[in-house]
């Protein structure tokens, strides 16, 4: 991450920049902001169970599959991890993410790598499927070449 002002992206730059105020905290695991020019990917919210349908029974395990599908489908429009450069998680309960976060942090950096993008975090009540713990919603920008 870099510190100091906002740098703007110049017509040759080739890839997204994390934004950090210069004497700010430097965050964990996600970045304030990041500033992108190229191609946008809108990845709508993923769950936690594969291609048959079936979920994990714990939510490292929904995580590692959920993660996994958005770079299945970042793949799709010809981008990867390091282009994202926002997520929303939404989790249905917000202490079982809190007393996940060793394990979850282990498989973030399994599946994407040591990239933290710009992150919100929600509890929510419910998700559609009632066996998912957590969905994300994903937007990823591919560089100009």
């Amino acid at each position: 991450m870099s510190e100091g002002p906002i740098r703007t992206l110049s017509p040759r730059q080739k890839s997204n920049v994390v934004l950090q105020p210069a004497g700010w905290p430097q965050p964990k695991g996600y970045a304030n902001g990041i500033k992108a020019c190229g191609d946008t990917l809108f990845v709508g919210g993923m769950i936690g169970w594969d291609e048959h349908g079936r979920f994990a029974a714990d939510f490292v395990g929904q995580a590692r599959q959920l993660l996994n599908n958005i770079v299945a489908v970042l793949a799709e429009g010809g981008a990867a991890p390091q282009h994202v450069v926002r997520m929303t998680w939404y989790v249905r309960d917000m202490d079982e993410y809190l007393n996940a976060r060793p394990a979850l942090g282990e498989v973030y950096r399994e599946v994407m790598g040591d990239h933290f993008p710009a992150m919100s975090l929600v509890a929510v009540t419910r998700l559609v499927e009632p066996q998912a713990r957590l969905e994300i919603e994903t937007t990823a920008v591919v560089p100009e070449r």
